[in-house]
């Protein structure tokens, strides 16, 4: 029993004299400060890699340049936030051996860096932009050492590495100035222009591996196509995690350690993405070489962020001009005009080579809710458009002539009238409404709205506007006229214009007067005499009036107007009588 005592005591010494040997002469061949592997490896040259940076963890890269390589350039292109980002120069006093057998904890750049030597900084960087170091490569380094760190969250960042003097021409070429300038700004649409890259200059118009992209958004500016891409990942993933709430996921360390730590290196056989392929749900244009761009359907009176990049499709990187931003103008805010009670208007449109419009609202008074509107042309026949709706309904739609047009309102409490000019205006009518409204301006159309209490329906019209004289009764002194007139008590007025010997002896045609001129633009003194009449038999339907104090030999035209309640007045036919020289 005490022999196997005895042997169980030499067995453990000597395994505990082993394993004190066994680290000694593994911390011998160790560096000083062992810490646990992590990604980092080796960077590559000419191939761009894609890093994905942990919130306040620094990211390391290693490389070396050739001995006869006498200059580099280091490119770090942040995704979406700022980082920082330096390049420093490693000389080490002695290299590691190859056949050192460090522990399985650590990796080759780690062994390197660890080692005794001198560190010098050679760049720096802190913020979202792109930014490049070239310089002359370090004449004594060992091992160049790039370090990365978002301080924020998490972040990404693409780097790539070059050995030479020259452009790497991994990455398109930004103009002098890489500016956005707004050539125009509309209610719906803006228009951008910016100087084109001298990558898509240089090359043959065969060549077609670059093209521009033009990003609209509504929030900020964007300083990179990953910032874009990331953007619209972060609301996908924040709508996926609404759904996934109630999953459990077992274990949610291990699964974000493992999604930091192996992320940043994609597959190496991967292609590289393009704008327009990997970011469809983007408001993205992608127009090919064209340095000059208009943004269509946006909303009026909005504020847009818009930045353009200039895409390498066959490297697959981009670099960005430096954005700009444009509020659109506000929708055209829809003038109406209220019409009052009987208010005879005239509508003028003072553009005469062009269409144009004019809108009006009518409410009628009482309980009824009716009403008459009344319009008439005073540019021509059908050169004017009318169309009343109410409550988003066309209830009718129409040309305007020189004839009276009557509309019939019933039934609603407010009415929208569109006028809308159709083509230019010739002729004596032109001259005439020139000549009503002073200024230049175009009387179109002459309109009045008034409220009927008690009418059911439009009233009615003469059956003919032509004035009759007599020949018989035509005398030195005066005159006989006759004209038709309607059932409905109404008051008629004739107005009358002596002529000249000249204006006699023509026929008196110029001196017509226009049909939509009415007796608000006659003097005074030329009505003669206004009476009411009314007959209820329509055969019967006709008034005469005996017209004195004329002068013998004179040529007059003569006027008559119905004059109503409701609606504009009319205006008979003009007729040119001459009286007797001598009697």
């Amino acid at each position: 029993m005490a022999l196997m005592f005895l042997s169980w005591c030499l067995s453990a010494a000597l395994a505990l004299f082993c394993v004190s040997s066994w680290t000694q002469v593994h911390a011998s061949l160790a560096p000083e400060n062992e810490v646990p592997l992590r990604p980092t490896t080796w960077f590559p040259e000419g191939k761009i890699t894609s890093v994905t940076l942990p919130k306040g963890r620094t990211h390391r890269l290693y490389f070396t340049l050739k001995k006869k390589a006498p200059a580099m350039s280091v490119t770090v292109s942040p995704c979406d936030l700022p980082i920082e980002w330096s390049l420093s120069a490693r000389t080490l006093k002695d290299k590691p051996l190859k056949n050192l057998q460090w522990s399985t904890k650590k990796s080759m750049p780690e062994v390197w860096w660890r080692g005794p030597g001198i560190e010098e900084k050679m760049h720096s960087f802190t913020g979202n932009a792109v930014d490049t170091y070239r310089g002359p490569s370090h004449p004594q380094a060992s091992i160049y050492i790039l370090r990365l760190r978002s301080k924020q969250q998490n972040s990404k960042a693409t780097v790539y590495f070059h050995e030479g003097l020259g452009p790497s021409g991994a990455f398109p070429l930004l103009p002098a100035d890489p500016r956005v300038h707004t050539l125009g700004v509309g209610m719906t649409s803006v228009t951008l222009s910016w100087a084109p890259s001298a990558s898509i200059t240089s090359l043959p118009q065969t060549q077609k591996s670059y093209e521009y992209c033009v990003l609209v958004n509504s929030l900020q500016n964007v300083p990179s196509v990953c910032a874009a891409q990331e953007s619209k990942r972060k609301k996908k993933d924040q709508k996926q995690e609404k759904k996934e709430r109630r999953r459990v996921t077992v274990w949610p360390i291990l699964k974000e350690w493992w999604w930091q730590q192996w992320d940043s290196h994609p597959d190496p056989q991967s292609p590289p993405s393009s704008l327009a392929d990997d970011n469809a749900d983007l408001q993205c244009v992608c127009q090919g070489t064209e340095s000059v761009c208009t943004i269509s359907e946006l909303l009026p009176d909005t504020q847009y962020y818009f930045d353009v990049f200039v895409i390498d499709r066959l490297n697959g990187t981009s670099m960005a001009y430096k954005g700009t931003f444009a509020q659109t103008h506000e929708e055209a805010q829809l003038k109406i005009t209220t019409l009052r009670e009987g208010e005879l208007r005239w509508v003028t449109f003072r553009d005469r080579g062009s269409n144009s419009e004019q809108f009006f609202i009518f409410r009628p008074r009482g309980w009824q809710q009716s009403g008459l509107l009344t319009l008439q042309s005073c540019s021509g026949a059908k050169k004017v458009k009318v169309t009343v709706s109410s409550k988003g309904q066309v209830l009718t739609s129409q040309a305007v002539g020189e004839d009276l047009v009557h509309i019939w309102l019933q039934g609603s409490s407010s009415y929208l009238i569109h006028l809308e000019r159709e083509g230019t205006t010739t002729g004596q009518n032109s001259a005439a409404a020139d000549l009503a409204l002073p200024g230049g301006l175009m009387a179109s159309v002459k309109m009045q709205t008034s409220s009927a209490y008690h009418r059911k329906e439009v009233p009615a019209l003469p059956s003919t506007l032509q004035i009759k004289s007599f020949n018989r009764l035509r005398g030195c002194n005066s005159v006989t006229l006759a004209w038709m007139v309607t059932e409905q008590r109404n008051l008629y007025c004739v107005y009358r214009r002596n002529l000249g010997d000249r204006e006699g002896e023509t026929g008196g045609a110029s001196a017509l007067t226009a049909p939509c001129l009415g007796p608000e633009s006659r003097s005074d003194t030329e009505r003669v005499l206004c009476k009411y009449f009314q007959e209820l038999n329509p055969l019967r339907a006709v008034t005469t009036a005996v017209i004195g104090g004329l002068k013998p030999g004179m040529a007059y035209v003569f006027d008559v107007y119905l004059m109503r309640r409701w609606g504009i007045p009319i205006k008979y036919a003009s007729k040119m009588v001459k009286t007797r020289k001598e009697c």
